[in-house]
């Protein structure tokens, strides 16, 4: 059993207790079901009740595999592990992105692991994106977005990661880059 990181976040947002969901989803044989089957039954469970049923009954998925150890923390449910980082930075979404590309111009490697191409940059109205794919198969995404007047929110995913350790390896990565900004 791996214990689950975030139970304490779950029980505030849905209005039930830990031990409640491992019992609900024990009930409805969730040690068996594949993890689209699982969400299924939390999203029906929070439908009526919260406003976020989606995004919390995901939340719950996950932590119930990660109770009966079906995955670790940071694994996604193909058995490869991403990793978050997040960053508000003072002013536009263009602002922020073109800080960023500042930052890595040149880097064709990032913590010593080559790039497998060029990063690419894209906008729509509401987000800016960077994207590079590593040469060890890893992805990595930073999304912008305009927080709050003057303000914009900026993220980190880096994907398919081989373990553990490669996520808290990472996560310290990114969080010292985005101090550089």
């Amino acid at each position: 059993m791996t214990k689950a990181s975030n139970t304490a976040a779950i029980e505030k947002a849905t209005g039930t207790g830990w031990e409640n969901w491992v019992e609900f989803l024990d009930g409805v044989g969730g040690q068996d079901l594949p993890h689209k089957e699982i969400a299924k039954h939390a999203h029906e469970r929070l439908l009526e009740a919260h406003p976020n049923a989606g995004w919390w009954a995901q939340s719950v998925t996950v932590a119930y595999e990660q109770h009966i150890g079906r995955r670790q923390p940071g694994q996604s449910c193909d058995g490869d592990f991403q990793v978050g980082v997040s960053k508000t930075f003072p002013g536009s979404m263009d602002e922020a992105l073109e800080a960023w590309c500042t930052l890595v111009a040149g880097r064709g490697e990032f913590s010593g692991v080559p790039l497998e191409k060029e990063p690419a940059t894209s906008s729509t109205e509401k987000w800016r994106y960077w994207r590079a794919a590593l040469s060890d198969g890893s992805r990595v995404s930073l999304d912008i977005y305009q927080k709050a007047p003057g303000k914009a929110g900026m993220g980190i995913n880096h994907t398919k990661l081989d373990s553990q350790e490669a996520v808290e390896h990472w996560r310290a990565y990114w969080r010292v880059l985005f101090k550089e900004l």
